[in-house]
């Protein structure tokens, strides 16, 4: 069994910045070959994909509202995973839930990351709230 463990969530002005880790456990290689991804939840809205990143981290995948602002990376020896987010804007508000999958997020001509159903663990999610 994964568990997964947000951390890095807080209040902060648009324009700022924030990094978002994701810390994993359950053994040592119980992430070494998961798809790892970001998601959110806006109050009164569905949860949302955010970024993910491949097994070995040379495959990553954004949603519109974010490409060029936030970065998603993993660190395979520290099992953890980052989600760097630059410019933050106040629609940027939300819960961020990190979430791992053994599943490819690619498979025959098929993008599967953004799927919720894909992720087989989620954490509990860490607050992100971004002041005008």
């Amino acid at each position: 069994q994964v568990q997964l463990v947000e951390s890095g969530g807080a209040l902060v002005q648009a324009g700022g910045s924030l990094r978002l880790s994701c810390a994993a456990s359950g053994g040592t290689s119980s992430t070494y070959a998961m798809g790892m991804g970001w998601f959110r939840q806006a109050p009164g809205k569905e949860r949302e994909f955010v970024a993910a990143i491949s097994w070995s981290g040379g495959s990553t995948y954004y949603a519109d509202s974010v490409k060029g602002r936030f970065t998603i990376s993993r660190d395979i020896g520290k099992n953890t995973v980052y989600l760097q987010m630059n410019s933050l804007k106040p629609e940027d508000t939300a819960v961020f839930y990190c979430a791992a999958t053994r599943k490819p997020l690619y498979y025959r001509g098929t993008y599967y990351y953004s799927t919720n159903s894909i992720y087989d663990y989620w954490g509990q999610g860490t607050q992100v709230t971004v002041s005008s």
